[in-house]
């Protein structure tokens, strides 16, 4: 590989001039920045980032944090899409950690990013009291929250309406008849889920259907707990008519149960999930959901980093996007 020495003897420069190139400093003259930009590329030159950070003045690495709980999840995988997209169009690299709602993993990524010395941090909590993440903001590092907030500290933050979204699920079953529905959901301690349940429970209300405990059922946001879940509501004694899932991940687990019981979808159980797949229309039948537009949401999240590490000292924002349900073939009124 070329090195410094060598793009500066192939360009006719000092070595410190390559350097201020590679830095973007203001003070190289137009036609030398190109003469040696013109070498790099020749000589296939690719500059050493951690050299590049020990030796820079500005404290800028040009390198962002994105720490999400579940890179399974293809909502999380549309969101590491719309993040990379803006970073990219604004020349920042983006370094990604999965959790999996492991504590002490959530801890190791922070802590290696911070070592890398991060301009910003792009963060779903793991709990609306997440220590970490306060501490981070305390520091005056830039961190915008994504998917879910947190709850004692003001912070940047990007979500969709979780509460409208399964409101407007759980409105579609009832409006066709359903009211023994069954909330397949992820623990509690994430914001998100507690404000599906809220929507779930306004639904209820406003159609004067009794809320019944014994149907919701929370706990981790994986497929195999969404295939356990499932198969315990599917042998109560009184079945519920139509299940709610709280992410795609848990409704593909419940959709498998569905069908090994060789239960028909939507004759003799109906099923919305909150979250959209792209596969959704390809299900036998397709499957209605609440879709959230994770791309845009990662995209407002890189911008609004962005703007916080230019301005450090503006007012929080909290945005929050819309969900839309996409109704298809999983639901059927109940006669």
């Amino acid at each position: 590989m070329s090195n410094l020495k060598a793009v500066a003897e192939h360009s006719k420069v000092s070595i410190a001039t390559v350097s201020r190139v590679i830095n973007n400093d203001p003070k190289v003259s137009k036609d030398t920045m190109l003469k040696v930009q013109a070498s790099i590329a020749a000589l296939e030159y690719k500059p050493n980032r951690v050299a590049q950070r020990l030796r820079s003045t500005s404290k800028k690495t040009k390198l962002l944090g994105l720490v999400i709980p579940d890179i399974q999840n293809p909502f999380f995988v549309d969101v590491v899409r719309g993040v990379e997209d803006y970073a990219y169009q604004n020349n920042f690299a983006v370094m990604i950690g999965n959790f999996g709602q492991d504590e002490k993993k959530e801890k190791l990524y922070l802590d290696i990013l911070q070592s890398e010395n991060i301009d910003g941090l792009i963060v779903a909590p793991i709990h609306g009291k997440d220590k970490g993440i306060e501490n981070l903001v305390k520091k005056n590092i830039p961190v915008v929250c994504i998917d879910r907030g947190l709850t004692d500290i003001d912070v940047d933050v990007v979500k969709v309406d979780n509460e409208q979204g399964a409101f407007n699920a759980i409105d579609h079953l009832l409006s066709i008849g359903h009211k023994k529905i069954a909330f397949i959901s992820g623990n509690f301690r994430i914001p998100t889920y507690i404000e599906r349940l809220a929507g779930y429970k306004r639904a209820l209300s406003e159609y004067g259907v009794p809320f019944d405990e014994n149907l919701i059922f929370a706990r981790d946001t994986d497929y195999k707990s969404g295939f356990e879940i499932a198969n315990k509501i599917l042998e109560l004694k009184e079945r519920p008519t139509a299940i709610f899932s709280g992410n795609n991940l848990l409704t593909l687990g419940a959709l498998e149960a569905i069908h090994a019981k060789g239960i028909k979808i939507p004759e003799e159980i109906s099923i919305i999930g909150f979250d959209d797949m792209p596969w959704s229309i390809s299900l036998n039948p397709p499957l209605s959901a609440v879709r959230q537009p994770g791309f845009d949401m990662g995209r407002k999240a890189a911008e609004m980093l962005y703007e916080r590490i230019l301005n450090p000292g503006s007012k929080k924002e909290k945005v929050i996007l819309k969900t839309e349900l996409m109704l298809r073939k999983s639901t059927a009124r109940l006669e």
